[in-house]
């Protein structure tokens, strides 16, 4: 079982078992269809299950949902662009660093805790913040390796990060830019943890220097390698096994040296317009009818191949043998910013 090690983990778990002590909560949400008409949830996400998850809760609170969905680059700038004046009443998205910025500039409700809470596993209490200001709803893999198994033979697999950085490889490697896709983000953090950060940024650059092709968002990225655009490809892991389970020819490899663990985090926001329907929706997605809402792969596509952080659901898929890199998200959340300008400035350009 991954076990993180960020500096929230005791604390998060002595925190929750006291609440939950004192309230004598119920595992699952109530369902009420004598909801007042007036409620109304404003959702601004980042997830493919989130159209899913938004109609489920309808039909069962009779609480209207109002979804906008966009990339988590544009969802964090429109929320920063309504900071003074904010419409939303629930946030949710990939990476915990970037919630744990919202968290340090007093953006994010914090004391909250769900009555489904109850329902996390060791890894899910481990990834909740001391304040309880947002909810891991499960994890991936920030980004592992996805090459084309058409044209990368056997004897050139790449099974570390540095094997990108041979000649087979050049101009042939992608990667999402990090100031649009949400996971990247913390897969450059996670590197930057892993290797030190002038060493990280000296592996971008090299990278770059071997032809690095950056893309939008892990669709671009994929359809890239499938196409032959490039050879190898580091994105979110659920998108590169979604494509190598829906038969296209890819491969997946965890290197040897680790890959970051991704959490997807729900928040609600300090001042949310509908503060009811929105502790109702975050009691929701974490109770087995939303978790399971999650893995409707019909309807959510890659992302409902998570890894849980709940006991009320099994995985979809499995990540046998992973080594993990644990990233702190408030150290990731405070460099965030300038360490998206320096890619931008220096890989991206």
């Amino acid at each position: 079982m991954v076990k993180p090690r960020f500096l929230y983990g005791i604390g998060a778990t002595l925190a929750l078992s006291m609440v939950l002590a004192g309230c004598g909560a119920s595992a699952t949400p109530s369902s009420s269809s004598s909801a007042s008409s007036s409620q109304k949830l404003v959702f601004y996400s980042a997830q493919g299950y989130d159209q899913a998850e938004a109609t489920a809760f309808q039909k069962a609170t009779g609480i209207k949902v109002e979804l906008s969905d966009m990339s988590t680059g544009p969802l964090l700038a429109k929320v920063m662009a309504e900071k003074q004046n904010p419409k939303w009443d629930v946030i949710w998205f990939d990476g915990n660093g970037a919630m744990a910025s919202l968290d340090q500039q007093n953006m994010l409700l914090r004391g909250f805790t769900p009555a489904t809470a109850t329902n996390y596993t060791s890894l899910g209490r481990s990834l909740l913040p001391i304040d309880h200001a947002y909810f891991p709803t499960g994890t991936t893999a920030a980004g592992a390796i996805a090459y084309n198994t058409t044209l990368v033979p056997p004897n050139e697999v790449p099974t570390t990060w540095s094997d990108l950085l041979s000649p087979f490889f050049k101009g042939a490697v992608g990667m999402n830019n990090p100031a649009i896709s949400g996971p990247t983000y913390p897969l450059v953090a996670g590197m930057f943890k892993q290797m030190g950060v002038s060493q990280g940024m000296a592996y971008f650059k090299a990278l770059k220097a071997n032809g690095l092709q950056i893309f939008a968002t892990n669709g671009n990225t994929l359809q890239a390698l499938e196409n032959g655009t490039i050879k190898v490809a580091m994105f979110q892991d659920s998108a590169e096994l979604n494509a190598k389970l829906s038969g296209a020819h890819i491969g997946v490899v965890y290197p040897s040296d680790g890959v970051t663990l991704l959490p997807s985090d729900i928040a609600i926001n300090a001042k949310a317009p509908d503060m009811a329907a929105a502790k109702k929706f975050v009691t929701w997605v974490l109770s087995q009818q939303g978790q399971k809402t999650m893995q409707d792969i019909q309807a959510a596509g890659s992302d409902s191949l998570f890894q849980p952080v709940t006991s009320v659901i099994q995985p979809l898929v499995t990540r046998p043998g992973v080594v993990w890199i644990n990233v702190n998200p408030v150290w990731a959340g405070a460099h965030q910013q300038a360490w998206t300008t320096w890619f931008t400035n220096n890989i991206v350009r």
